[in-house]
């Protein structure tokens, strides 16, 4: 299995921004038009696009619905959008379908009701996203613990396709992601893990990408400040 590359778009207000370590306080824009950015995404060469709508993953409301629609439409055939962030029932699965998207990624909602996975994985690919805190899953746009650890979290999704795991300390920060810690949460889980947050060089997505168990490779802030380029991303991949 090689591991892919999820060039990130997270969506607040309608326009592109990187929060750092989820603090909605502390947000930059970089851009206020999302469909051109994954629209250059995808003409990288960008199999996969990895969209977050962060109004949605705080309120619950699907505010930025119609841009994740307008994503997929513009990628439609070169490019196929993995979507999270306020995916909390099963109508909010089957509408991201509607909307072009490949796949769902629920969180919080999960954690909360793990059947809710089995139902929606009837509408569209799911992936669980677990979102942690040294261990800990944090839930409602990472601004609460649950209480429940991921190595326990990892036992309850048999019908999820992915687990998106993001270490929410290295979120955004540009200081490299926990490849030990990673590589341990592959080995035991059920499906391929996407990694997520603190990816700052081609260095840190070739190391990566040896891990066995990581089926993709999460990169957002590194790009819109210049560290490389998508098409760089993808040959560090694929070395």
């Amino acid at each position: 299995m090689m591991a892919e590359l999820y060039p990130a778009i997270d969506l607040h207000d309608g326009r592109v921004v990187r929060l750092a370590q989820g603090d909605y306080a502390n947000a930059t824009v970089y851009g206020d038009d999302p469909v051109a950015v994954a629209t250059s995404f995808a003409d990288a060469g960008a199999a996969w696009i990895h969209v977050v709508d962060l109004d949605a993953a705080r309120t619950g409301s699907p505010e930025n619905r119609s841009v994740v629609a307008a994503i997929a439409a513009a990628t439609l055939g070169r490019a196929r959008v993995q979507t999270g962030g306020g995916v909390r029932a099963v109508a909010d699965a089957q509408a991201l379908a509607d909307a072009g998207v490949a796949r769902v990624v629920m969180g919080s909602a999960a954690i909360q009701d793990p059947r809710l996975v089995e139902s929606a994985a009837d509408v569209v690919d799911v992936a669980v996203g677990l979102d942690h805190r040294d261990g800990e899953v944090a839930v409602h746009g990472w601004t609460e613990g649950s209480g429940v650890s991921i190595d326990e979290a990892l036992g309850w999704f048999p019908s999820a396709t992915a687990f998106v795991i993001t270490d929410i300390a290295r979120d955004g920060m540009l200081e490299g992601p926990d490849v030990e810690g990673l590589a341990a949460v592959a080995a035991r889980a059920s499906a391929p893990i996407i990694a997520s947050g603190g990816v700052s060089s081609l260095a840190d997505i070739m190391a990566l990408a040896a891990v066995p168990g990581i089926g993709g490779i999460i990169t957002g802030k590194a790009i819109y400040e210049g560290r490389f380029t998508v098409a760089e991303a993808l040959k560090a991949v694929r070395a």
